[in-house]
């Protein structure tokens, strides 16, 4: 499967946004080793997968080959004993204009991170996709916000990346 999307950073959190539907999600990125790792084991809500992602070309991240394998709690508990890099976010989900924003608020370690991620059924749709209030700049190609690159890190890690893009930390 091709997934057309694109990450950004948020610039305040939407009226409303924390009233609406949720999910917990733990991401454990392996292998450990790997500076960006392409193979995460993930509990989203109640539902547990293995994915692998791609980049289709490697100068835009916005289109990936994307393989996912479905896991019973029993093997992603089983899985989740590797040594792997961790990361644990609420995801928010958010009607705009038609599309849905899932807005990523990171916890633990990388608490005052929120992403927004949109995705597109077209490559048209993702290219003429105007850029909402709520976000403050267009990640989707930064590899240091990539999900394996943050896993394993601390806000003040990526922090003086951020600083390019003028992010405040939001809570």
């Amino acid at each position: 499967m091709i997934e057309l999307e694109r990450t950004f950073l948020a610039k305040y959190l939407p009226e409303g946004l924390k009233n609406g539907k949720r999910k917990e999600i733990i991401d454990i990125y392996i292998p450990k080793s790997q500076i960006h790792p392409k193979i995460r084991i993930r509990k989203n809500g109640d539902k547990f997968e293995m994915t692998k992602k791609q980049p289709v070309h490697d100068h835009d991240k916005s289109k990936q080959k994307e393989q996912t394998i479905i896991l019973t709690e029993e093997e992603f508990n089983e899985l989740s004993k590797l040594d792997g890099k961790r990361v644990r976010k609420i995801r928010y989900f958010y009607d705009f204009n038609g599309n849905i924003a899932e807005f990523d608020v990171f916890q633990d370690e990388l608490k005052g991170l929120v992403l927004v991620d949109f995705e597109f059924e077209d490559e048209t749709k993702k290219d003429d996709f105007v850029i909402p209030d709520f976000c403050l700049a267009d990640v989707t190609n930064e590899e240091s916000i990539a999900g394996g690159m943050l896993c394993g890190k601390s806000f003040k890690d990526i922090e003086d990346n951020l600083k390019k893009f003028n992010y405040r930390p939001l809570d």
